[in-house]
């Protein structure tokens, strides 16, 4: 049952966060290669072409006897001025917040978006039901979803397909067959919280550790919320992959520097960057390129109890060669007012409700997408939490709205942020799939924690 705590003071708020700091950085300390450089940041256009072929094999052959050649790894972004591909509407920055010519904050622009639950609506729609019995904690007790070591790819060069694979929450590792390696929104952490001894905790294990990660190219984050963006798992990323460039929203990038991140990218609504990466084994020579778009979402942010909504929310939108995926990191799709348990609010009663034309957007400006990485979790009760969490019915139509070939869910299985059941989510799919006429089976799916789909 969820205790009301009484907010910390600033000092006290502060205090606690430089502790959990401080032992972060006892244990972690930054160690980049000597073989490996990070390029600065330039404001010039690279072409986003197709990345070049390997002359050889990335580890070249080298004679055993002779010491081997480190491999060098450059990375390049380039942020490409303007934005050539955006819808009219949104050209005038609607969902900035700005005070005396100032942007100072972010919102949601659309009527679909009826607000974050307040504490007035957790007490009346979450806790007071908890009290009562009439909403009852969701069992985490095992078994519940399975967890498999994941099995990378040896190399760069090991497969002419998109490959995904969930590492729990909303974090996936994508390795692209241009040979990039992308990773999305990791939290390795027990808890997704601003402290270590309280916040939801883990009901399944991570499946592996960063350090077991082979190779990282680029690090996309889509908001600040702690189940998506962890002070210690960032800087264990940059621990190992000390050339890995991040790309967040913006207003995130000084939250980076802060942690002593220095190659960061931070991108507004409808902008993109190109990434290229070079990597050097001997006298072998790979050339990797990518667009990286930041687009829309309907959610909030915050890390502390004075910070909300004052750094951006994104979904995403990674193009290497020819494959493409859409991240949809945490996102809502209608504000479903309170109605009686069982009835349908995608029936006829509420079909009037007001969607979030973003996605649509995406889908036409932006896609297709030969995979979305699309929530599916954390949305019930539907009258506190779906403005800024979509349900499978949401998530089914967010996935017809951006036009993916293909989806994986993510947003689910991994800590209780909400009240429905933990295994309730892919349930739910498969009957929002069924409802729309699509296959049920490999078409939108869900996997096992530590899993690799192909695509």
């Amino acid at each position: 049952m969820p205790r009301l705590l009484r907010p910390p003071t600033r000092q006290l708020w502060h205090q606690l966060q430089q502790t959990n700091t401080a032992a972060v950085q006892q244990q972690q300390t930054y160690s980049y290669s000597t073989s490996s450089s990070v390029a600065s940041p330039t404001m010039a256009s690279i072409a986003n072409s197709a990345s070049a072929k390997l002359t050889s094999t990335e580890t070249g052959s080298q004679d055993a006897s002779a010491p081997k050649t480190p491999i060098s790894t450059t990375s390049i972004v380039s942020k490409i001025p303007g934005r050539s591909t955006i819808p009219a509407e949104a050209a005038s920055n609607p969902h900035h917040e700005i005070k005396r010519g100032t942007v100072v904050g972010f919102k949601n622009p659309y009527p679909s978006w009826s607000g974050a639950p307040g504490f007035g609506t957790m007490l009346r729609r979450v806790v007071w039901p908890s009290i009562t019995g009439d909403l009852k904690m969701p069992d985490t007790s095992p078994p519940t979803v399975p967890v498999v070591k994941p099995q990378w790819l040896p190399d760069r060069d090991s497969s002419d397909k998109l490959r995904a694979t969930w590492l729990g929450h909303a974090c996936y590792y994508v390795e692209f067959p241009s040979g990039l390696r992308v990773l999305f929104d990791p939290v390795f952490e027990d808890r997704c919280s601003p402290f270590t001894f309280m916040g939801p905790k883990r009901y399944t294990p991570r499946p592996c550790d960063i350090k077991d990660i082979p190779i990282v190219d680029a690090v996309v984050i889509s908001h600040s919320h702690y189940d998506h963006l962890s002070h210690s798992s960032i800087l264990e990323v940059q621990k190992h992959h000390p050339e890995a460039q991040f790309f967040v929203g913006l207003g995130l990038e000084t939250w980076f520097r802060k942690t002593g991140i220095h190659h960061v990218t931070e991108l507004d609504w409808w902008e993109d960057a190109d990434l290229s990466v070079t990597v050097r084994d001997g006298d072998h020579t790979r050339e990797m390129t990518a667009r990286i778009s930041c687009l829309p979402c309907q959610h909030t942010s915050a890390r502390t109890l004075w910070d909300k909504d004052t750094t951006l929310w994104c979904s995403w939108a990674v193009r290497a060669d020819e494959k493409s995926v859409w991240f949809g990191g945490d996102t809502g799709y209608r504000a479903v007012p309170a109605i009686p348990a069982g009835i349908d609010d995608y029936g006829a009663d509420y079909e009037a409700l007001p969607r979030c034309p973003q996605f649509k957007q995406i889908g036409e400006l932006r896609g297709p997408f030969d995979l979305g990485l699309i929530p599916i979790g954390a949305y019930y009760p539907r009258v506190a939490f779906s403005a800024m969490h979509a349900n499978p019915y949401d998530s089914v139509e967010i996935f017809c709205d951006t036009k993916c070939t293909r989806a994986m869910g993510i947003h689910w299985g991994t800590w209780a942020l909400t009240m429905e059941e933990v295994l309730e989510p892919p349930k739910m799919l498969k009957e929002a799939l069924r409802k729309k006429n699509i296959p049920e089976v490999g078409v939108f799916d869900i996997c096992d924690i530590g899993e690799s789909r192909e695509f």
